[in-house]
């Protein structure tokens, strides 16, 4: 017997930038860490640099191709530590957020994360949010062997959801986080909560300054935009 799936078949969130205003305290803990260790940079290259990218990424564009991955490890597991404590009086949802999940959640639409973050840091967000009952599975970088914009973090969070990934709706802040989205397949809402608008509405689905700007509704009529039914027989 076929069953009806609305859709989106599954919401699915990127983390820092997207459930909460993080990066600002990610830039400064690598501005820190950069300046302890008197490794040059130029700070307005940073953002593109760090943010939606895994740490690994990071340590081996500052320090060199050669630092092991046990070194990678080690620190950082040290400056996110250091995130954890600093960032954890300022957790709350971006502006909107709290209503569209709880409209998803209404609707038994399964959601999801997929962030490049580390296992601990996305745990942490989300329980000081208080939205581990919201979430079926949370993907984290440290789980996936290809960093974004690879689709890989994307393709797992959809396998474990048991959705087609052309049936979801992911959310992203960050140009290597929508080339994921992309390259995965599915429908990508920019939140321009960390590079201009101007820059993420080409080559986003939808680009918005906030989750005050979507809701269920405005999810849905991605698909019927295409010619896509609102529901599908599965």
């Amino acid at each position: 017997m076929q069953r009806q799936i609305e859709l989106p078949a599954a919401v699915i969130f990127d983390m820092d930038g997207v459930l909460v205003n993080s990066n600002p305290y990610h830039l400064e803990k690598w501005v820190e860490f950069l300046d302890h260790r008197k490794i040059s940079y130029k700070k307005e290259e940073l953002p593109e640099l760090i943010l939606g990218k895994r740490n690994d990424t990071a340590f081996k564009y500052f320090l060199g191709p050669d630092v092991t991955p046990e070194e990678s490890h080690r620190l950082s597991e040290e400056i996110e530590e250091t995130f954890r404590k600093v960032f954890k009086p300022h957790a709350r949802p971006l502006p909107g957020l709290d209503a569209l999940i709880k409209e998803c959640h209404a609707a038994d639409i399964p959601m999801a994360v997929a962030s490049s973050a580390v296992r601990s840091n996305i745990e942490f967000v989300v329980d000081a949010l208080g939205y581990r009952r919201y979430f079926q599975t949370m993907v984290s970088g440290d789980e996936v062997t290809h960093a974004k914009p690879d689709p890989e973090i994307y393709l797992k969070a959809a396998d474990h959801l048991g959705i087609d990934p052309a049936d979801a709706v992911a959310f992203e802040d960050s140009y290597v986080g929508i080339g994921a989205v992309n390259n995965a397949g599915m429908k990508c809402i920019a939140i321009a909560s960390t590079f201009p608008i101007e820059r993420l509405a080409p080559i986003a689905t939808m680009a918005v300054p906030s989750f005050e700007d979507i809701n269920l509704e405005k999810l849905r009529a991605l698909f019927v935009a295409e010619g896509k039914s609102s529901s599908l027989a599965r």
